[in-house]
């Protein structure tokens, strides 16, 4: 890492808001955190992975007493549109996706990427915000995703009028200053391409010999490095050589760019979600066939936001946040508590006698008159007609729990979104404009407890 980093890679931090500004002008290492381009800033954990940095930054600080910046890599050099282009809001107790529609070649990175018209997603960003008490994060995303922009520099643009206010740091992948730092380390990456392959075999043999899989595939005879190119991103051969400077624009894929992070930043860790856990399995062997320094992953921050109404419907149902873990358990508990019992008893009592009746068939057919399997086949029918008939009868009960469902529609759409935890699903967006800055503290003092703790538990 060289010692003028800072100075380096000014560009691809632009003009930060005052905190975030004073915060890398005085600091001695960062802690790193990221994720790839998001529709307006994409699901939760966008958030709450930079909160994550930022309360490891001031825990660091407050123990070894050195300086420490936050910074929130934006990887607007990603190619993933069909994962950029989407983000959820639940509207009304239902889950609604809203999505762009401008599609680019395949390869393009999303800086590169024109964003489109979204008029239509705002509004309907807007529209699931309900009432706003926080108009200021709207607005920022009405400026930030406008007429002209890419998908990576709006993302860019929101990310850092919301994080730069709280002195998180927030950096350009694909600025210039990034391609020009990272060039040394990205070269040699190439140059050692066939070490790198070997090592990462290597590391896939001892995984599988643990019962593991490797998060990333292998792909053979391919490097780790990308060439973006006049067509695209196209992934570079474990024998080619590094085009000449100027010529070629490089990146790394995602197992190199930790190591390429850690090697143009002064990193003491970085703050990773479970699927980056993962593969940081792996990234230590490329590390270690590069000769480069080891990137130092920390599980991330996590938690789940429970709104006003969210809590109301949930005391309604006298449920918890964890009973909506299992899909439709919570549902089959109150249809089956909400039948009469009459009904269920009667239910109870058919299947019984049906089954008795069976076992008295069978018992008193000893010289096997019929095969076992007309037996069987007898069984299996009457226990699905019952079953059917059970299902109806509780289809019935559900429709009479109008109230109910709803309550249950409303607590999964807001925590438990397509059987996912929120922070997974959830555009952030919303929740902020409805709560506010007090939510914002609310979670940063919470991540400050996990920091803590994290601090704490190494020394």
């Amino acid at each position: 890492m060289p010692a003028h980093w800072r100075e380096a890679l000014a560009g691809a931090f632009g003009q930060p808001a005052p905190l975030a500004r004073e915060r890398l002008a005085s600091a001695a290492v960062v802690v790193t955190t990221g994720q790839q381009p998001g529709l307006f800033g994409g699901p939760m954990y966008t958030f709450t992975k930079a909160l994550a940095a930022l309360s490891l930054a001031n825990a660091l600080e407050r123990e070894t007493g050195a300086r420490v910046a936050p910074v929130f890599w934006a990887a607007t050099d990603d190619a993933d549109f069909d994962e950029a282009a989407i983000t959820h809001v639940a509207v009304r107790g239902a889950l609604r996706e809203l999505r762009m529609h401008e599609r680019p070649p395949a390869g393009t990175p999303m800086s590169r990427a024109p964003l489109g018209d979204v008029s239509a997603e705002l509004r309907s960003l807007r529209e699931a915000s309900g009432s706003v008490a926080y108009e200021q994060a709207l607005l920022e995303a009405e400026r930030s995703y406008s007429a002209g922009a890419t998908v990576g520099g709006a993302y860019l643009a929101l990310l850092r009028a919301l994080l730069e206010p709280l002195g998180i740091c927030v950096l350009d992948a694909s600025h210039s200053s990034v391609r020009s730092a990272s060039r040394e380390i990205l070269g040699r990456a190439l140059a050692a391409a066939a070490p790198i392959e070997a090592a990462l075999r290597a590391r896939t043999a001892e995984l599988a010999e643990g019962g593991f899989d490797p998060q990333v595939e292998h792909v053979d005879g391919a490097s780790l490095v990308f060439a973006y190119e006049a067509g695209g991103k196209r992934r570079l051969g474990v024998h080619e050589s590094a085009p000449a400077e100027g010529e070629v624009v490089l990146g790394p894929n995602v197992l190199l760019r930790p190591v390429m992070e850690r090697a143009i930043l002064p990193t003491v860790a970085y703050v990773a979600g479970p699927g980056e856990l993962a593969y940081f399995a792996q990234v230590s062997a490329v590390s270690r066939a590069l000769g480069a320094g080891e990137p130092i992953a920390i599980p991330r921050w996590s938690c789940t936001v429970i709104e006003p109404h969210a809590q109301r419907a949930l005391d309604r149902l006298g449920a918890t946040p964890q009973d909506l873990d299992s899909t439709g358990a919570l549902e089959s508990r109150i249809t089956r508590a909400a039948m009469p019992i009459e009904v269920a008893s009667a239910l109870e009592s058919l299947r019984a006698a049906t089954d008795s009746a069976l076992r008295a068939l069978e018992l008193s057919d000893a010289q096997g008159l019929v095969p076992p399997a007309v037996h069987a086949g007898l069984r299996r029918s009457l226990e699905h007609k019952l079953a059917r008939l059970e299902r109806r009868y509780l289809a019935a009960v559900k429709r009479s729990e109008g109230q109910a469902m709803n309550d249950v529609a409303v607590a999964r759409a807001a925590l438990r979104p397509m059987g996912k935890p929120q922070e997974r699903v959830l555009n952030f967006l919303p929740l902020l404009a409805r709560q506010g800055p007090a939510l914002l503290a609310l979670m940063q003092e919470r991540a400050a407890e996990w920091a803590t703790s994290i601090v704490s538990d190494s020394r």
